[in-house]
């Protein structure tokens, strides 16, 4: 039907042809929901690409549309980590190569998110790109509460496509542009995203520029905060907190407590959260099926008698 719907529209008139695609584009943005809520990770997966590319055939003809520009942010950002940067993870013990191949593809998906991001904040404040290159920190002062979901998403796929670019100078150069991001979303609202904001930022405080304090401590005071602001609805925080401090402290016992708390989350309590829940959770068991690569485990002496 939303097929048909797409050709009656292509072939209309100017003025009317430009009202329906920009309806079309007022409920394609705001239908996130239905795939957050979904309990099968598989079908969303085959499904995301198509609306993906339906709300970039719409971009063309609407360029500025906010809605638009903010669900392509958001949706390539999501389904690039879901379906495949995390599909790099769970095969690169297997095959190497289709990891490598796997991880390339969701950093140019990353790069496509921060692209639509950036036209966004474009649109709001022109100029905003090329002040944030030249003078991050300046910039950012013109971004506004109104602008956070803009902000929130455009600094989520950057920093995600800054980690898998490690052989890329020129990228890994516009870490302080993120950061000068990140910063501003989190003073604007730290508890955005339903705690989402402090899960990201329990990965992202180890490769700040800027850092003060002790690091640890500042991971930990995200990770009670998430947990706080999420009532312990999202399974992410409690992995997020067992990849960054657990591993690094080797404290498998915390390790496993983390995961398997995570696993025990019941995905149908909080239906909103289901997709994410169920993804996270997967990345937990892989996780713990690790555990032998991630520690130094030794076996405990045998007493003599």
């Amino acid at each position: 039907m939303l097929v048909v719907a797409m050709a009656l529209v292509l072939s209309s008139g100017c003025s009317v042809r430009r009202m329906a695609i920009n309806k079309m584009g007022d409920a394609l943005s705001g239908s996130g929901t239905t795939f957050a809520s979904d309990d099968d990770p598989e079908l969303v997966k085959q499904a995301v690409p198509f609306s993906l590319k339906l709300i970039e055939s719409l971009l063309a003809e609407t360029p500025r549309h906010q809605g638009l520009l903010l669900a392509a942010t958001k949706g390539f950002t999501l389904y690039s980590y879901a379906f495949v940067q995390t599909e790099a993870d769970l095969v690169e013990d297997k095959d190497l190569q289709a990891a490598t191949e796997l991880r390339d593809r969701a950093r140019r998906l990353y790069l496509r998110a921060r692209g639509y991001g950036l036209r966004g904040l474009e649109a709001r404040h022109p100029g905003i790109e090329q002040r944030l290159r030249k003078e991050p920190r300046n910039a950012v002062r013109d971004l506004h509460l109104e602008d956070l979901p803009w902000v929130y998403w455009t600094s989520i796929s950057w920093a995600a496509a800054i980690s898998l670019s490690k052989d890329n100078p020129d990228l890994i150069a516009d870490l302080p542009t993120v950061e000068a991001l990140v910063d501003r979303a989190e003073n604007l609202c730290p508890d955005y995203d339903s705690g989402g904001l402090q899960s990201f930022l329990i990965n992202f405080e180890s490769v700040r520029q800027h850092r003060q304090g002790d690091l640890k401590a500042r991971i930990h005071a995200h990770y009670q905060r998430a947990m706080e602001i999420s009532k312990g609805a999202l399974a992410s925080p409690l992995v997020s907190y067992a990849e960054a401090i657990s591993v690094q402290n080797q404290n498998l016992a915390e390790f496993e407590t983390l995961l398997n708390q995570a696993l025990a989350l019941d995905v149908d309590a909080h239906p909103i959260f289901r997709l994410e829940n169920l993804i996270t959770q997967r990345r937990a068991k892989w996780l713990l099926g690790r555990k032998d690569q991630l520690f130094l485990i030794t076996e405990k002496p045998v007493e003599t008698q």
